[in-house]
């Protein structure tokens, strides 16, 4: 293997700053409801902030535009004197690539999938002995969430597939 020289990269300039500072984008095709949106404050708030917000250098959002959002909360705000982690693209990426990295940040995350999301959920009540209503305030999950994705006999096996209306295709 060569070895090169490292990059810069952005993550090499965290910076803190005002909320206010920073301004929406007006192109971001994402949308996040308002049971994730709860989730999301859990995150901040449980684990303080492990991602930056993605900025160009005139303060216009590219990414982490509802952490930003959620930055407004008083208990958010609190944990930081209202200020928020940023990085800066670099001045010489075009308009046209910052827009493009609002949508590659956005569906770089992926989606989750129920079976291991299932896996998961069993493992913290089984072999961590956690309780539905700890992963219900921990995951930010109701109550029949917890219990579907606990579920070991699975959606399929308690009736014909021909019972599911036509928004679910069971495999």
């Amino acid at each position: 293997m060569v070895k090169t020289e490292r990059q810069i990269q952005p993550l090499d300039s965290i910076e803190w700053v005002t909320r206010d500072s920073l301004t929406a984008n007006d192109y971001n095709p994402n949308h996040v409801a308002r049971p994730e949106l709860a989730l999301l404050k859990l995150s901040l708030l449980a684990d303080g902030w492990t991602q930056p917000i993605v900025a160009r250098t005139d303060g216009e959002i590219v990414d982490g535009f509802h952490r930003w959002t959620l930055s407004a909360d008083p208990d958010i705000a609190a944990m930081t004197d209202g200020l928020v982690p940023v990085v800066r693209l670099s001045e010489s990426l075009s308009a046209s690539h910052q827009m493009a990295s609002t949508i590659r940040h956005n569906r770089a995350r992926g989606i989750h999938g129920i079976m291991p999301m299932s896996d998961i959920v069993r493992s913290l009540l089984d072999e961590y002995d956690l309780s539905p209503k700890d992963l219900q305030k921990m995951l930010g999950m109701d109550a029949e969430e917890v219990e579907r994705l606990a579920d070991t006999t699975g959606m399929t096996e308690r009736g014909s597939k021909d019972d599911f209306n036509k928004g679910w295709k069971p495999v």
